[in-house]
Parts: structure tokens; C-alpha cells; sequence
């Protein structure tokens, strides 16, 4: 599975994907499709307002969703998402619904209130079951509030270690969570539609992702250069949502308690605490927290580093692949991403990352054609 960092090399699907990809007289040049002006983003040092750091709960194999009985609890495990636990976790916790109403219970635990067990709490409680959260963090503090919040499933996996059996529950998992976002669009969950544009210079390895599931990235065209105002040789242009995990994520909150859910903070040391918990179902949505609570080795962490700029309210619209850099723009602020560094275990933000995240976006920017400048 590539990832973001990745992104700039699959660029070479461009050329080669004249056939499924067509250009369009209403991208024109510093106008999205549906009419909103591309403005420059202003990068500098005096805009930062704060960098962060995350760590993504990766596996080469790919996430985990699967039950397994343990004395005599059933625990449904739903973890594992790398890159793509927002963009999954409607669609991961989907699966574990349906594992869960095999069963003849309807009263469980959650273990994490990210976005994987935010969702996985309001899918059960919709099946009419019982339903208790306990989590060490909860929102503003989990994994999920690191994350940048658009919709595409990457960094999830990687290519040579998948089974066809992974590969069928990936695509599942993506259609349900992409049917599910859908339903939330709207200012009240922070999730919306918004244009991208993928940019490269040195086409490589295509990204079949974007060709083989095109019905997920609508407005898909590859742009000429009269079509775009950056400088830069390939740029293809699609529709993603966007989710704003600040908003996001306290909203999914409210619906789990306005719904009779009750949240307890708790930090679980080991297996045996954990099956100590009274509810007969246990869904595991920890994350990284699997490795020590249930013995995934496989399980490691990827660092991933943002810089914040000021908020810029013109700016509505998502560049990708900027020398495997990325930019969100969301109401807490312009997101400028990012790494991606295996086995990285430290959350402190790097300074020196922060200086080339920041020098990447301004040469970038300060290269495009903004008319309104």
C-alpha cells in the first residue's frame, strides 16, 4: 500500500492513463471545478501556530478485524489502520458489527475513543446493543486528533505482505466507510467535499488505487498545463471529503452519550485486565496499544509530523504529492504534512522536519500563479 510520501511517484499513472482519465473545459486555470478560486497558500515562519506528532498503528499485513474467544469473553479486534483510521473506521468497525451480531449477546466494551472506537460504539448501539467505552485518552488527546483528516485509504498496508483474504476485507471496509462519511457531510460533523490536486515532476510507478476504485474519487481529470496555476508537470485533479478531527471526533462523542453511552477513562496493563471487564463482547479499537495488550508484534509504529499555519479562509482546497509533501486546509488551521518514519516511537515534533515542511510548502507555493495575490 503506498502512502502519501509515496503519492509523488505514483504520478506516473498520468501519462499512462489518457484512456480512463479525461481533461475538461471547466477546470480552468486558478478555478476549482466548482468555481472556487485557487488561492496561495501564505507558508512562513511567522504564520506557525504549533507542530504536532503522531504515531500511526501500521502492519505490513494490514489492519486486524476478526473475533476470537478468550476464557469467556468474545473479543472482536478492530485495529491496525497505518495511515487510514479515519478514512477506514466506519467501514473497519462495520465488519466488527457483523462478527459481533453473530453472537447471542448485545451488551459490550470498547476499548479507545478514536475514530475507530467512536464508530465501532455508535454502529452497535444502532444494532440496539448496550454499549460502554473505556479508554486511557479521549478526544482531544487520541491518535485520531493527529491524523489529517482526508478521506483516502493509504498507508494502510504494504503490497508484498497482503493476502487476498486482507484484500477482500479492504475493500469492503472502504465502500461501507465511504458510504458511511457520506451520511455526515455537514458542518455539525466537520466532514466535506473538496478538490485535490496530486502533483508530481518525475513520473513512476502508477497508483492503481485512483484508476481501479475511480468511482470513490469523482471529478477525477488529468489537468493540462492551462488548467492549474502550479508549477509543475503532472497534476491530476480529484474529489475527497475532508474530515476535521476537532470537530469531528467531540461530535461523535455527543451522539454515543446523548445515546445512553457511558465513556470511562481506564488504562488496561494486560490481557487479564482486560477480561476482567464485565460485558461479554470486548471490540479492540487501541491501536498501537494491541502490541502490549495483545501480544501483536506486528504491530509498529509510523511517526507522522504536521505543522499548523494561522487559518486562511480563501484557501479551499487539498495539494498532494509536493515532494511527498501534503496541505489540508482546515478551520483549526493550514495542516502542512508530513513524514512517514517506521519505528519512530517518539512524539515530539522535530525541528528540523518542521524547517524542511515548512521550506517544501513555501517553494511550492510561492511558485504558483495567484492572480488575486
Amino acid at each position: 500500500m503506498i502512502n502519501r510520501r509515496q503519492i509523488l511517484q505514483s504520478m506516473a499513472a498520468l501519462p499512462l492513463l489518457t484512456s480512463c482519465v479525461t481533461t475538461n473545459q471547466k477546470y480552468t486555470g486558478n478555478y476549482t471545478p466548482s468555481g472556487s478560486r485557487l488561492r496561495r497558500v501564505n507558508v512562513s515562519e511567522d504564520r506557525i501556530i504549533r507542530s504536532i506528532a503522531g504515531l500511526r498503528p501500521f502492519r505490513s499485513k494490514g489492519f486486524v478485524v476478526r473475533a476470537e474467544k478468550m476464557d469467556d469473553k468474545v473479543v472482536i479486534h478492530n485495529y491496525g489502520h497505518g495511515g487510514g483510521g479515519i478514512t477506514l473506521s466506519w467501514g473497519t468497525s462495520h465488519l466488527a458489527m457483523e462478527l459481533a451480531s453473530q453472537t447471542q449477546y448485545k451488551r459490550c466494551a470498547i476499548l479507545g475513543c478514536g475514530a475507530a472506537g467512536l464508530s465501532a460504539a455508535r454502529l452497535m448501539q444502532n444494532a440496539g446493543w448496550e454499549v460502554n467505552i473505556y479508554a486511557k485518552d479521549l478526544p482531544p488527546n487520541t491518535t485520531s486528533n493527529v491524523a489529517g483528516g482526508q478521506w483516502s485509504p493509504t498507508s494502510v498496508y504494504d503490497n508484498d505482505a497482503v493476502s487476498p483474504a486482507f484484500l477482500a476485507q479492504f475493500e469492503s471496509a472502504m465502500r461501507h466507510s465511504y458510504r458511511y462519511f457520506q451520511n455526515l457531510v455537514g458542518a455539525k460533523y466537520g466532514v466535506r467535499w473538496i478538490s485535490n490536486y496530486m502533483i508530481a515532476d518525475n513520473p513512476d510507478e502508477p497508483n492503481s488505487l485512483y484508476s481501479t476504485h475511480s468511482d470513490m474519487y469523482p471529478e477525477r481529470s488529468q489537468l493540462k498545463s492551462s488548467q492549474h496555476p502550479f508549477d509543475a508537470t503532472h497534476v491530476l485533479h480529484m474529489d475527497t471529503m475532508l474530515i476535521e478531527p476537532a470537530v469531528y471526533l467531540p461530535a461523535m462523542m455527543n451522539d454515543f452519550q446523548i445515546a445512553g453511552g457511558k465513556i470511562l477513562v481506564k488504562e488496561f496493563q494486560d490481557t487479564n485486565e482486560v477480561l476482567q471487564l464485565g460485558e461479554p463482547v470486548i471490540i479492540n479499537c487501541t491501536g498501537l496499544g494491541s502490541r502490549t495488550l495483545f501480544n501483536d508484534t506486528d504491530l509498529i509504529p509510523i511517526k507522522g509530523q504536521l505543522t499548523f499555519l494561522l487559518p486562511q479562509a480563501e484557501v479551499d482546497y487539498i495539494i498532494i504529492g509536493n515532494g511527498g509533501l501534503y496541505m489540508f486546509p482546515r478551520s483549526d488551521g493550514i495542516l502542512l504534512g508530513g513524514t512517514f518514519e517506521r519505528n519512530n516511537w517518539d512524539t515530539t515534533p522535530d525541528p528540523k522536519k518542521t524547517r524542511e515542511i515548512v521550506d517544501g510548502h513555501r517553494a511550492f507555493f510561492e511558485a504558483m500563479k495567484d492572480p488575486w495575490a
